[in-house]
């Protein structure tokens, strides 16, 4: 993989990754485009370490939020009286709603690297995506802040990024923010949810995935700019994105995504895809 290859990639992440249009369906879409397998284990792998670069821009956008809740939980940990602060609570939650999808992720490996990496896969899941998050824009009832997120909203939440991760094209920001405002969740609560439940998840995924992406054929100057790329584009889209959504539906993105399903059909069946 060329530098250059790896700057665009990192662009394409950082701008997807919690939009939610399908960073790894947008992803896979590029590596296609460039001539790359995206099958081949270093390519995979180089995926999911760019992603650390989004997750170091919420750590970053986040970081106030994420110390007081770190506190709280490490307090609570040493004190029993501390484990009635909210905080407590709600860290030890984002740690229940990641066990589903760590699970599913462990045990369907094979499935989700091989025949569910299919772009056929991606286009099909993106219009899926597309429907759920059409509906859950229009049932849900937008009345529900932040403070009103209860453990069954977190774990119910958490568990729809295994839509994602079986679904390449789904979104896992469109499946957690859609599940939230079928929850009742306004749409700001739901988006910074689907922030918070992102860090764990994608930290362990990139990790899992770091010695594939360095040790096999993409090397470490490619996942490097890759990875610096996304965090900076990241960093700018998490910022629009919460602004958009406190003013707007996800039409946008229900369209959107619904238009690139059609590109991918049409270059699939034309040949100018594989």
């Amino acid at each position: 993989m060329d530098l250059w290859q790896a700057a665009l990639l990192g662009v394409v992440e950082g701008l997807t990754e919690f939009l939610p249009v399908s960073s790894t369906g947008h992803l896979k879409i590029v590596e296609g485009l460039l001539g790359l397998d995206v099958a081949d284990d270093s390519v995979v792998g180089f995926t999911a370490v760019i992603q650390m670069g989004a997750i170091a821009a919420v750590l970053v956008y986040f970081a106030r939020d994420i110390l007081r809740l770190a506190t709280a939980w490490l307090r609570g940990l040493v004190s029993r009286e501390r484990r009635t602060d909210p905080d407590y609570s709600f860290a030890w939650w984002i740690v229940w709603a990641t066990v589903p999808v760590v699970v599913v992720g462990l045990l369907a490996k094979s499935y989700i690297d091989g025949p569910l990496a299919s772009l056929w896969v991606v286009a099909a899941s993106l219009v899926a995506g597309s429907a759920f998050m059409w509906v859950a824009d229009r049932v849900g009832s937008h009345t529900r802040p932040e403070s009103e997120i209860t453990l069954v909203d977190a774990v119910v939440v958490g568990t729809a990024q295994v839509l994602a991760l079986l679904f390449p094209g789904f979104s896992r920001s469109g499946a957690t923010i859609s599940t939230g405002l079928i929850r009742g969740l306004d749409r700001v609560a739901a988006t910074r949810l689907s922030f918070f439940l992102s860090i764990p998840a994608l930290t362990g995924a990139g990790l899992y995935e770091l010695k594939d992406a360095v040790g096999g054929g993409v090397g470490t100057g490619p996942v490097v700019v890759g990875t610096v790329v996304s965090f900076m584009v990241a960093y700018a889209t998490i910022a629009w994105l919460l602004r958009y959504v406190s003013r707007h539906s996800f039409d946008l993105f229900v369209f959107y995504r619904l238009g690139v399903a059609v590109l991918v059909v049409g270059l699939l069946a034309s040949g100018a895809l594989g």
